[in-house]
């Protein structure tokens, strides 16, 4: 049996309206993407949703929109997908990174005041597998020392810590709608906000500096391409529309693993904890010490069960090894998670019968990794 790591939910209601899109003539920026903002917006219970083009689009417009730049410091996870740290050094701004949290697999809010200096502008969260941060803790923090906070929300659309929705406690919050997200715009991303002054920024550095009211050639500030376009926005509608169902559906795929995989020696499962409502983007394990987590992806691999160690941590990328010379050790929670963590398949539509194959595979895998 062969099954995928992901495979998007799309239905007959998002194929009409992408052929309403195109039965019409306008492709680009126009009422889809309104309507989605609008719809985000709502369910988010923010004032402001932009779209963008992806998840690190909105990332980067966010760090630039507050005002950062060269030589800024804003603290983040070195336990993320790279955009989270890269979207601050398009702007020549530095990551600072604070150790995770070895259960939550979030930023360790502890951590965060001591690596506060007067270079230090914001915190920049990540809802890691579409698990909240202690948002409560950070927005203190950044309450009391005068910071902001961008949300990384690209893995969380529709979480919750204490009922408050991921992307809207911070100054910013993003989200993005790649395939293999809870739910998708093909390519697409979205920036959550309270500020009017932050959000209509951001809506003309999406279109290259533009602002309403002025020529089409008239460019008010430094811009880029990082627009929406009418059927990602008509795909984003779609699923919307539907979000609760496809939540519901992903909340019932990981209780089913979770009750299969409870049995299974040398697997930790994802960590629960009351007040905290995930949304799951990712099935993730962690195996024990002692088993090969390569040797494992191996054998699922070899027997048709795609996997993925998510994540490397940022620290230990290439580039960063190379530009601020880390070392293995600086972050051993992060790196300890890395070496461990394997997300296995899944997806909405993920069948009882590929749970089963995946969870005896898995088995498999185990007694012969230790």
């Amino acid at each position: 049996m062969n099954v995928p790591l992901s495979s998007p939910d799309i239905g007959q209601r998002e194929r009409e309206l992408v052929n309403e899109v195109l039965a019409g003539s306008i492709l680009s920026m126009g009422p889809k993407v309104e309507q989605f903002e609008r719809m985000v917006a709502e369910y988010l219970g923010v004032k402001e949703a932009v779209a963008v083009s992806s998840g690190t689009s909105g990332l980067h417009l966010a760090v630039r929109a507050l005002g950062i730049g060269e030589g800024d410091e804003v603290i983040t996870t070195p336990f993320s997908f790279v955009a989270s740290s890269n979207c601050i050094l398009y702007e020549r701004a530095r990551p600072v990174f604070v150790d995770i949290d070895p259960l939550t697999l979030n930023i360790d809010p502890e951590g965060i005041e001591a690596k506060i200096t007067p270079r230090t502008r914001a915190i920049l969260p990540v809802h890691v597998f579409g698990r909240p941060a202690d948002m409560a803790v950070i927005m203190d923090i950044a309450k009391k020392h005068g910071l902001y906070v961008i949300e990384d929300a690209c893995e969380a659309v529709g979480a919750s810590y204490n009922g408050k929705m991921a992307g809207s406690e911070g100054d910013a919050g993003v989200f993005a709608f790649y395939p293999n997200k809870q739910i998708t715009t093909a390519e697409g991303g979205i920036i959550s906000t309270n500020s009017t002054e932050l959000a209509g920024l951001c809506r003309s550095m999406r279109n290259q500096g533009r602002i309403d009211g002025k020529k089409w050639l008239d460019h008010c500030h430094l811009g880029y391409n990082y627009r929406m376009d009418e059927l990602s926005a008509a795909l984003g509608v779609a699923q919307m529309e539907r979000i609760d169902e496809i939540l519901a559906k992903r909340e019932a795929v990981a209780r089913a693993y979770n009750a299969r995989l409870g049995r299974l020696k040398g697997v930790t499962l994802p960590h629960m904890e009351p007040g905290i409502k995930i949304s799951w983007f990712v099935y993730v394990i962690r195996l024990d010490p002692g088993i090969s987590r390569d040797r494992v992806m191996t054998y699922l691999q070899e027997k048709g069960v795609d996997c993925r160690p998510y994540f490397p941590p940022v620290h230990l990328q290439p580039f960063y090894r190379e530009t601020f010379g880390y070392r293995e050790g600086d972050y051993p929670n992060a790196e300890r998670a890395a070496s461990a963590t394997l997300a296995l398949p899944f997806f909405n539509n993920l069948t009882e019968q590929q749970m089963d194959y995946v969870v005896e595979v898995l088995e498999q895998a185990i007694s012969r990794a230790a």
